[in-house]
Formats: C-alpha cells, structure tokens, sequence
C-alpha cells in the first residue's frame, strides 16, 4: 500500500514494486524496489508529465531531498518526479555484508550481483513504467552513473523515453575497465596539481600524515585499517565542486600533540572513516569496475594493475624525496576489502567478479547512431570521475545529442548547480537555445 505524506511544498508518495531478479526469467524469484514520488503541492492532483531520476554510483540509493532541494525545484515546476533507488541500493532489496550471505557462498553472491549492473536496472525500470505512467514514455534525469543507465536505456529500451537528460554520465560505449583507468591517472594527477596550486601549505601536511601511516598501525574508531594507500584514496573528494577545499580543511587539523608525541586527531580520524567507510554503498566497491565490463574478458582489478604504471602514486618512493604525495580518486583496489570492516566479509565475493569473464554488451552503438529521442549532456570540462574525451566522442556517437560542456562545475554540477543545470538541458532537449 503506498503512503502519502507532506513535507515544505511537496507530496511525498512512498512506491513499491515487484520485478524479477533475472528479467531472462519473469517466472522467477522477484525483488522488491522503492521509488519516492514527489510532487509539488499545487499541483499534487493534475495530470502530469513523469521524470524518472537515477543515481550515481553504483551502489548510491537516490536523494533524500528535503522540499525542493537542488534541481528538484525546477523539475516540480512542470513533472510529477520518481526517485528510484536501483536494485541493490536504499530501500531496494539491500545488498550488503549483513544480506548476500543469505545467497549463499561468494559464488552464490557474485552470481546474484552480476544481475545488478545497468543492463538491469533499465530493464527494472521498464517494468516499473507502465505500472507508473499507465505505459506512457517518461523523461529519465541520470547523473554520474545513472547517465550510463541512460545510454544502456537508449540501447536497449528508447520506447520507454520522452527525452533523456545526462548530467556527467556519457560513458565509453567500448572502452575497457583498463582503457578507463589509463585515461584516468593521468586526470588525477591533474587535478591534485590544481589543489595543491591552490593550498601549497598542504603539500607538507599531507607528506606529514603518509609518513605517519607508513611508519605506524593506525585502526579508526569504526576498526578501518587506514593505510597510506587509504588516505591517497580522499582524493576522490577532488572531483567534487567543493572537495579542494574540503580535503584542505581536513588536512589543517590531523594532528594532536600528546604524551607520547603528535598522533592523528580523534576529529580527524571520525571525519576520515565516514569518508573512506563504504558501509552504506558497498555495491559501489564491488560492482564499479563491472560497469565497464563489456565481453573484453575479466576486469581483474584494472585500477590496482593499470596503477603499477603510474609509480609517481607510490607514496614510499614519493617519500623517499621530495616532491608532493599524490592522491588517487574513482577506483577500487583489493586492498579496500582487507581494511574496510563493511567489505571485509565480501573479499571472495569481489575476487569471483573480478574474475566475471560473461559481461554482457551495455550499450548498441547501432541503435544509438539512429537515436529519436531528445537527449541533452552536460560534459564537465576536466570531469575527475568519467574522461571528458570518452564522453565527447559518446556525445558524436549519439544521434541528436546536444552537449552543453562547461568549467563552471566539477562532476556534482546537477547538486551545485541545481535548478539552472536542469533547466539547460531542457532548454537543449527543445531547441530554446
């Protein structure tokens, strides 16, 4: 039964539906998905327009807006809007340390997670539609990864879409995982340039606190195992419009003096396991490198092997002189799964993914090329989290794509830029600009 309730200028309507785990099996078992409706108070008894939003991640379930936080305000102005948490994430048939052992071994779990990448989830959201439009397409907002579930959706199912809107979501439609992280480092390295241009004093802040993790066991509060290569990983905080100057703030105060000599602050350390912690988005660690995933044999941690040829991140040699520690941002290693206690249990589970060699297909570039439905992009100028030129030759790939590539915003544009962002793509997606 669905639950209606108010909050500042919105009507709220919590969504339940019932999809097959494998949509290759409808007769099969089924998992349950929540979607929050939102509507804005005026308007909470007319007859409007559906805008389907999906997360990034993977492994995010989508926001918990207060009112019409962000660009949800100017999509209120003219839809009737569903946040969807994907399969696997929020209120969606969790899948956790606490939940996957109910399938079984690690075998048993990473079969089951194979069936939670964007293949899915449209096909999920094709099943969802009609009970929630009546059958009418819908308009789908996908940031991040919800934009790669965007162009699996116009592969797969573009029947099911009005106008597709893509806010730092234009995936690769044939690079590997390995393709992905050869382009990255290099964007990383860039970007931790940039912060340090901007806050030189962190240069020996942060040499300061990897020496400290390299020459001492520290376990945070929560029993992470915080390692060097755990601190380089804040720096996906860099890809985020205020992240620079977060993770300067974060670096000003790690240091306590005490009796026996300067230890990491216990305030530091409480801010460092909430953001290195992946308790509530563990799909993220094991699922995002299975994103790429596309019948090129396993991914067999790429991030951690296409790193090794980048030794300007080794922070020891990096030590060993003096130059500045570099940070690493946006990928998964296996270290992850011995220091994090919420991933801990999930080791061989991510082991047998990685192995994963039956990767389907994501994207049809045959279907793309003769694409009808209005789709708009935003392309972030040096996104730190998907390659801006991956994106721009999707972008060409796509017919009908507009873009709208900006500097203005890193790749969290559609929170900080909020309603302007979706009123751009709009505006692109009806020939108003």
């Amino acid at each position: 039964m669905s639950v209606s309730y108010r909050q500042p200028g919105v009507v709220l309507t919590d969504r339940r539906f019932s999809v097959p785990l494998d949509h290759h099996d409808p007769a099969g078992e089924r998992i349950e998905l929540y979607g929050r409706e939102v509507v804005a108070g005026d308007k909470a008894g007319q007859d409007l327009p559906w805008l389907l939003y999906l997360q990034g991640g993977p492994g995010f379930g989508a926001n918990r807006f207060v009112g019409r936080q962000a660009w949800l305000d100017r999509a209120l102005k003219e839809y009737r809007v569903l946040l969807l948490d994907q399969r696997g994430t929020g209120a969606s048939t969790p899948a956790n340390r606490q939940t996957l052992p109910l399938r079984g071994g690690p075998a048993e779990q990473a079969d089951y997670l194979a069936r939670f990448r964007a293949d899915s989830i449209v096909r999920d959201c094709e099943a969802i539609r009609r009970e929630v439009t009546g059958g009418a397409p819908w308009t789908v907002l996908g940031q991040s990864f919800g934009g790669f579930c965007a162009v699996t959706y116009l592969s797969f199912a573009p029947e099911g879409l009005s106008t597709a809107l893509i806010t730092g979501g234009l995936p690769s439609l044939d690079a590997t995982a390995d393709d992905v992280y050869h382009a990255a480092y290099p964007r990383i390295e860039r970007k931790v340039a940039a912060h340090y241009a901007r806050y030189p004093q962190d240069v020996e802040r942060a040499r300061r606190i990897a020496e400290h993790l390299l020459q001492h066991e520290v376990v945070l509060p929560n029993g992470y195992r915080f390692t060097v290569e755990a601190f380089q990983s804040l720096g996906i905080m860099l890809g985020r419009s205020d992240g620079s100057h977060r993770l300067h703030f974060l670096l000003e105060d790690a240091f306590v003096r005490t009796p026996q000599g300067p230890a990491l602050a216990d305030a530091f350390q409480e801010e460092v396991q909430g953001l290195l912690s992946y308790a509530g988005h563990p799909l993220y660690a094991l699922l995002h490198e299975a994103i790429y995933g596309q019948d090129a044999g396993p991914t067999d941690w790429a991030a951690e092997r296409v790193r090794a040829r980048f030794p300007q991140f080794d922070a020891a040699k990096t030590l060993t002189g003096d130059g500045p520690l570099l940070f690493t941002g946006e990928s998964v290693h296996p270290w992850m799964f011995d220091n994090d206690p919420a991933l801990r249990p999930l080791r061989e589970t991510a082991e047998d993914l990685a192995r994963e060699r039956g990767w389907a297909p994501l994207y049809d570039p045959d279907r793309l090329a003769v694409n009808e439905v209005p789709v708009a992009a935003a392309i972030y100028h040096d996104d730190m989290y998907v390659d801006t030129a991956h994106s721009l030759e999707t972008a060409r790939a796509v017919r009908g794509l507009r873009t709208w590539v900006t500097d203005e915003f890193e790749h969290d544009g559609v929170r900080a830029g909020g309603p302007r962002v979706l009123d751009r793509l709009l505006a692109l997606t009806r020939d108003e600009e």
